[in-house]
């Protein structure tokens, strides 16, 4: 039985550059947010701007899961998702919660409010995403499961040594060739590329400078003189942010 490895995450916390390591080692075949097309198309929860449908994708829940074991039948696999997108459904689910090997990444809320709120303004609470990943969390310690969780931030700061920490603990080999992104933009990336033209024009992960975090302050203050309600949400998740970045890996 071939290891299939899934990143739990929220909206704009880098995973997608995330993603684009794990395909970069070229040992694992990888999927991008495939039930996002339940949330979104399925269920039909709201409407999310950019996104263009596949139409050959699998879209219910159970069709998303039955592809990805599919897959995880012929080879080793990685997937990036939303917790949002399976939670609370795939807790009933425990055959195939039990068949993941289950990795965790996070950024501070303030920064990826900010960048959700850019790309669409009438974003929600739920999409903000870190109530559902510590929820998922909970969940999976309780079941016996050994989570490993990663902050964008220290891997922005050591790249090389956050995810070989990763790897060891979810049993990969270190592949230094995955830092260096020379392979084209996967195909899947297309059905919502305005979400991802940082990564996609990328050759590697960027180092934050020290004053990054004091602009991206300056910027959310500024605007939440405009669209109040952001502060409520920065206040909603970040409990949830903290408590998961206590557990995070240290390299």
């Amino acid at each position: 039985m071939h290891p299939l490895i899934v990143l739990w995450s929220h909206p704009r916390s880098m995973s997608t550059a995330l993603e684009r390591i794990m395909r970069e080692r070229g040992d694992l075949w990888c999927a991008h947010e495939p039930f996002m097309y339940d949330y979104y198309v399925a269920r039909q929860v709201r409407k999310m701007p950019g996104f263009d449908v596949q139409p050959d994708h699998p879209v219910a829940y159970e069709d998303v899961r039955d592809m990805l074991l599919s897959r995880a039948e012929e080879g080793p696999g990685f997937f990036k998702d939303m917790a949002y997108y399976v939670m609370p459904r795939i807790l009933d689910d425990t055959s195939f919660m039990s068949r993941l090997t289950h990795t965790f990444l996070i950024r501070h809320p303030l920064a990826s409010i900010l960048s959700y709120h850019q790309l669409d303004p009438k974003v929600t609470s739920e999409e903000i995403g870190l109530e559902a990943e510590w929820a998922l969390y909970e969940a999976l310690l309780a079941a016996g499961h050994d989570p490993v969780v990663i902050d964008a931030e220290t891997v922005r700061a050591d790249a090389k040594g956050t995810m070989a920490a990763l790897w060891s603990h979810v049993g990969l080999e270190y592949h230094e060739e995955a830092f260096n992104w020379a392979k084209e933009q996967p195909k899947e990336w297309q059905q919502v590329g305005a979400w991802h033209e940082e990564v996609s024009t990328s050759s590697g992960i960027r180092a934050a400078d020290a004053e990054e975090m004091l602009r991206k302050e300056l910027e959310f203050e500024a605007l939440t003189d405009t669209y109040p309600h952001l502060r409520d949400l920065l206040e909603h998740h970040m409990p949830y942010y903290l408590k998961l970045s206590e557990r995070a890996l240290v390299p």
